[in-house]
């Protein structure tokens, strides 16, 4: 992430659509994670959305952020559970759950799939068992159309692309400024997915007026936040 990327953040601080669907997509996944079935965090390494990348592209940060923002909102349920395609020795518990787990996935378990580049067949292949078993698929993608197919909900990230490396030319839909520089990066979207996640009502401000303005808060503290060292994985 550099200044370039944070401002792009406060431009779409204006409000736009992108800003609008990204909260949609976010309080969808608030919902699924609330409808998991009793006991399902409670299994042995899991808690929380299962989230999977590509076999080659693990959601580090993705998972930290929506960890950070389950603590603060106080929100439990959206404690992610990071899933890998290789789980070194010695990982600790909460590193270790394996792809396997999409095998045994249960009725409206939550599948968060996290694909900044084509979604390998062994990926789609395990979503759609996971979809026929019953789970909740959303998936934050880059115009894969095979992955959008499978998810029951899916944010289409414009002009992302694996590492975050310079992408298409991306413009805010709906509004009349130059293409940003580089593309959307994908890291940015899960930033903001994260933040419209932790969305609470604030005591202060109720109603849904308060609530955009905590949402708006949020966003202003990750532009601020862009600019600084990455968090150390968990």
């Amino acid at each position: 992430m550099d200044i370039a990327q944070a401002a792009l953040l406060r431009e779409l601080l204006d409000g736009s659509d992108w800003v609008r669907r990204t909260r949609d997509f976010a309080a969808e996944l608030r919902a699924a994670a609330r409808l998991a079935p009793a006991g399902a965090a409670g299994r042995p390494g899991t808690t929380g959305p299962l989230l999977v990348g590509t076999p080659s592209i693990e959601p580090w940060h993705f998972a930290a952020h929506l960890r950070d923002e389950a603590a603060w909102s106080g929100l439990d349920e959206l404690r992610p559970t990071l899933v890998r395609w290789r789980v070194p020795p010695g990982a600790p518990p909460h590193l270790a759950v394996s792809i396997e787990r999409l095998e045994s996935v249960r009725r409206s378990e939550t599948v968060l799939v996290a694909a900044p580049g084509p979604a390998p067949v062994p990926l789609l292949e395990r979503v759609a068992d996971a979809r026929r078993a019953g789970a909740v698929i959303l998936a934050l993608e880059d115009g894969d159309q095979e992955l959008r197919g499978l998810a029951h909900h899916a944010l289409t990230v414009p002009g992302g692309d694996p590492g975050d490396e310079p992408g298409g030319d991306f413009r805010p839909p709906g509004r009349n400024a130059e293409p940003a520089p580089g593309g959307f990066p994908f890291e940015l979207t899960e930033h903001l997915v994260c933040a419209a996640a932790g969305e609470v009502p604030s005591l202060d401000a109720p109603g849904p007026g308060g609530r955009r303005r905590i949402f708006r808060d949020r966003l202003a503290r990750i532009a601020d936040a862009l600019i600084s060292p990455p968090p150390a994985r968990w």
